[in-house]
């Protein structure tokens, strides 16, 4: 498949005629403060300048660089106007019908000053009819103000529009390379459109720039690193994490039935399979440290084959009231973005076990997880690992808040072989050079992270002593090492016992 050099009609425009609808009816409402918070800032001057010629308005931009432009030369004031205070002087003294689009006006809402003056224009609007549109990234409207404020949202582009933005990208690019047709195929380009929804129109050019920029070619491949350009993007606060890498489930032991349970539910996550069915919207993972859980996570998203997030619990908590449900309604915003996506809620029982001394904020932080459970839309497949059951409330365990609990046991004999298998081999040793068999009897009890842990060490004492790793070695290492399962028996029976007829075991 060719993307031809030459523009598709109306295949990109950057601005619907939706929003420049929505904002024509504000201004048609007479409201004379407009509040815009976004950082498309040439969409909403583009959108203004179309308003004002239907309506016949005047219309200017205004910048603390550049000061007062009309965009008509005709309108341009006669004498220069570029400080804050001067520009809203100009609006309330000398303005009639007209509208004023003021770029990064927001950190002069801290002035009392700019405050009364915008408050003068808003009272005094019946008599000259001017809207003031205020544009930044961030747009704290003032108390005084917020009676005659109107906040209006620029939408993100549909999917209709990221694809006509590819296809003028694509026409751009072959335009400036000798109009050569760049190179695709209609998998790719429905790949592309689906992982660049929830960018702005900016950031979509931007990327699938990227993806075409290099040799023409928008391929498969190049969508891992499309993601996380996308997540980019979309900015790191430290709460949500991308995960560069994942693993398959060859590089597990055992876990034979969960590895099933996500294969049968891969097409109907991806929106590919029967639409009678909702789709899958995660699992919680219950059981011994150290038996993989983590990794499960991890060979979700390469299952699914979507980008994988990480909630760190750690880095949620704000010492500021509210500051804490904000940043954990901001995560989940982020992966509804990169939906559709893996995320990865591990050791949930630290962020949502509910604690009688901290002023009622683990229930405010367990009921906004509940709720966006309950009420999200985008294909977000939730894995939440947990180690500590009973700190787990009922209201997270209880049926249908996730499709299914599994418990990750204590690996079997058969497990322990694949593990060691996996683990030698990935150390470049020989598996049949061992007696695996005498392994598997010696690491009776071992999680798979103390198996490998095992390996480790044994190949370290090894090196110490001028050998490869024998037998003898990792024997001597096994035996001296007191697993999980002895030091906190009564605890991890505990456990066990708890999961038996309450969980679905993955093997």
């Amino acid at each position: 498949m060719n993307l031809p050099s030459a523009k598709l009609a109306n295949s990109g425009s950057l601005i619907t005629e939706s929003p420049i609808r929505d904002l024509e009816a504000i201004i048609r409402s007479r409201t004379p403060l407009i509040a815009v918070e976004t950082g498309e800032e040439p969409q909403i001057v583009q959108m203004v300048r179309q308003i004002a010629s239907r309506f016949q308005l005047k219309a200017y931009r205004w910048t603390v660089t550049e000061g007062l432009q009309a965009f008509d030369p005709c309108d341009q004031p006669l004498q220069s106007v570029v400080k804050s205070q001067e520009v809203l002087n100009y609006i309330k003294t000398a303005a009639t019908h007209s509208l004023f689009v003021l770029l990064d006006f927001h950190p002069y809402l801290q002035d009392a000053v700019v405050v009364r003056y915008l408050k003068d224009i808003a009272l005094a609007y019946s008599r000259h009819y001017s809207t003031v549109v205020l544009v930044g990234s961030t747009m704290p409207v003032p108390p005084d103000l917020q009676p005659f404020t109107a906040r209006f949202r620029l939408p993100l582009p549909s999917a209709g529009d990221v694809r006509g933005i590819v296809y003028d990208v694509a026409a751009d690019w072959g335009a400036e390379h000798g109009k050569r047709d760049v190179q695709t195929t209609n998998k790719a380009i429905d790949l592309l459109v689906r992982n660049l929804v929830g960018l702005t129109a900016t950031d979509v050019r931007r990327l699938a720039l990227k993806a075409i920029n290099d040799d023409g070619v928008i391929s498969e491949s190049e969508m891992p690193e499309v993601m996380r350009a996308k997540y980019e993007l979309l900015g790191r606060d430290g709460v949500l994490s991308f995960e560069y890498e994942t693993v398959q489930f060859s590089e597990i032991g055992g876990l034979q039935r969960l590895r099933n349970w996500l294969t049968v539910r891969k097409d109907f996550f991806l929106g590919d399979a029967d639409t009678r069915l909702d789709p899958p919207r995660g699992v919680l993972l219950l059981g011994v440290q150290g038996c993989g859980k983590s990794l499960v996570a991890k060979a979700a998203a390469a299952i699914f084959g979507v980008p994988l997030l990480r909630l760190d619990f750690s880095v949620l908590y704000n010492k500021y009231y509210g500051e804490t449900e904000r940043n954990l309604r901001k995560a989940f915003e982020t992966a509804e973005v990169m939906s559709p996506c893996v995320l990865w809620m591990d050791e949930i029982e630290k962020g949502v076990a509910v604690q009688e001394d901290d002023d009622g904020l683990s229930r405010r932080i367990l009921g906004t997880f509940l709720t966006w459970m309950s009420e999200r839309k985008k294909p977000v497949f939730v894995v939440a690992t947990a180690n500590d059951i009973m700190r787990l409330p009922p209201e997270l365990v209880r049926k249908g808040r996730f499709d299914e609990i599994f418990f990750v046991d204590l690996p079997s004999p058969p497990n322990r072989r694949d593990i060691l298998q996996i683990h030698l081999g990935k150390r470049a040793l020989e598996p049949a050079q061992f007696d695996l068999d005498a392994l598997v009897e010696a690491t009776n009890g071992f999680s798979g992270s103390e198996i490998e842990q095992a390996i480790v060490s044994a190949m370290y004492t090894a090196h110490a002593q001028g050998h490869g790793l024998t037998q003898a070695d990792l024997i001597a290492e096994i035996q001296q090492t007191r697993p999980l399962s002895v030091v906190m028996r009564e605890k991890i029976q505990e456990t066990r016992d708890w999961a038996s007829d309450r969980t679905v075991p993955c093997d």
